[in-house]
């Protein structure tokens, strides 16, 4: 029953229009699942997911009619056959005589078993197809278009060739641990800024350590907003949009005098369970960061902002077929809205971290450009002796944007583009940090 989850996973969020994570919550083929059943038919999922154009491209040219008029659930289901037998490495024999079955079993697909047989046998003797389509195919036509203009075409087919692979689970260690240390204890590896890469599928609350609050989970590229504040401890710090609270707890850990702000009472509740289980002291505060202002000025304020999230589509690949461009241009005003609060909220001299998960140029150097000519910001560049293992994510200007490398200790080359753009040398999803400090 595997397949038939993963299946009904894809039909609910490319074709329902869910996420992911609320898809794994509402499927009813998902959660009887358990075991080593449960993470494959997640795996499945994500991994059609993260292809989805490309498959769909590769099934136009084997069909002999539109993908608009194959029933939905048979469409999902050679979705996940694609997947298996691209992605995977699912055996042929296997993939093809297991999903056909699927459809047998799952009531809405049973009538297209025949046709799933058929287009994942030809699928399965030439891959090529799929092999030989465009890397940026995997998004839609417009995201495509748009990246590779905004960012280079280097850049643009890095990320979507590492967009194909299983994204890595890092962990954040508890201020003090050592790292060498908790790389041996996990079977993991310690990376150059500190954190932990551990293999993926392994249950995360299962790992030695989770009980006992001595790391959590976060992307050795998230890391680097917090970091660039250097030493807090004893500092006022505000957090701003700070759900689910990686960084929170980075800087809580550190020492901070911590106000978590976030508008979201259910993302915060994460936020706060995570921060009773590894017992670190913060305020947290439901509000919007527009218009909540503390009670005295603040230190540091490090603001995670809104923004179109596509330096993480690895992780939620489903995000690239709900976004439009009429979306991606409201971000830049509520970035700028949320600078201004900021400013506020700091005392003259203060410092703030600004990060957006995205490459875009609108969202990242552009926000920060304007800041500087409204007179009211200076930039303070970021060094990269102050980011270990992201060297080479430094820019000239001095902000960070971190372009995904196939492999986490080697620096690929320079990627091209009208932008200036960053390259790491840890692998990580992609951010864009600036470091600005307020001015009168």
């Amino acid at each position: 029953m595997s397949r038939v989850a993963a299946a009904d996973l894809v039909l609910l969020t490319a074709h329902g229009g869910a996420d992911l994570d609320s898809a794994l919550e509402a499927s009813d083929h998902y959660s009887p699942l358990e075991g080593p059943d449960r993470a494959f038919a997640r795996a499945m999922a994500s991994a059609a997911l993260r292809a989805l154009g490309r498959i769909d491209l590769v099934l136009s040219g084997f069909l002999d009619r539109p993908l608009e008029r194959i029933d939905p659930p048979v469409l999902a289901l050679l979705r996940i056959g694609c997947a298996q037998l691209f992605l995977m490495g699912i055996q042929d024999y296997a993939c093809v005589s297991a999903t056909v079955e699927a459809a047998r079993r799952w009531g809405p697909a049973r009538r297209g078993g025949a046709l799933v047989n058929a287009i994942l046998r030809r699928a399965a003797s030439d891959p090529r197809p799929f092999l030989e389509a465009p890397a940026t195919s995997i998004w839609p036509d417009w995201l495509a278009a748009y990246l590779r203009s905004s960012i280079g075409e280097s850049a643009a087919h890095s990320i979507a060739e590492l967009q194909l692979q299983e994204p890595p689970i890092d962990l954040s260690l508890h201020h003090g641990e050592r790292p060498a240390d908790w790389a041996d204890r996990l079977g993991a590896r310690a990376l150059p800024n500190g954190s932990i890469r551990v293999e993926t599928g392994r249950a995360i609350s299962e790992l030695p350590g989770y009980a006992e609050g001595r790391w959590w989970v976060q992307d050795a590229g998230a890391t680097l907003a917090a970091r660039i504040l250097g030493d807090v401890r004893d500092k006022h710090v505000t957090d701003l949009c700070a759900a689910p609270g990686g960084k929170a707890m980075q800087l809580a850990s550190a020492g901070a005098r911590l106000t978590a702000v976030d508008i979201s009472r259910q993302r915060l509740d994460l936020v706060r369970r995570n921060a009773a289980r590894m017992a670190l002291p913060m305020t947290i505060v439901e509000a919007d960061a527009r218009r909540w202002r503390p009670e005295r000025p603040q230190d540091a304020v490090l603001l995670d902002a809104p923004c179109s999230a596509l330096g993480v589509l690895r992780r939620h690949p489903e995000g690239a077929w709900r976004r439009d461009p009429a979306e991606l241009a409201r971000f830049p005003k509520v970035q700028a809205s949320l600078l201004e609060s900021a400013w506020q909220m700091l005392g003259p001299g203060g410092t703030l971290s600004y990060c957006v998960c995205t490459p875009s140029p609108e969202e990242g150097v552009d926000v920060i450009e304007a800041a500087i000519r409204s007179g009211r910001w200076s930039r303070r560049p970021i060094s990269a002796d102050e980011t270990p293992g992201f060297d080479h994510a430094v820019t000239s200007a001095g902000d960070l944007l971190t372009i995904p490398a196939p492999d986490p200790l080697v620096v690929p080359e320079a990627s091209e583009g009208s932008r200036d753009i960053g390259s790491a040398s840890v692998t990580s999803d992609i951010f864009f940090v600036a470091r600005l400090v307020r001015r009168g």
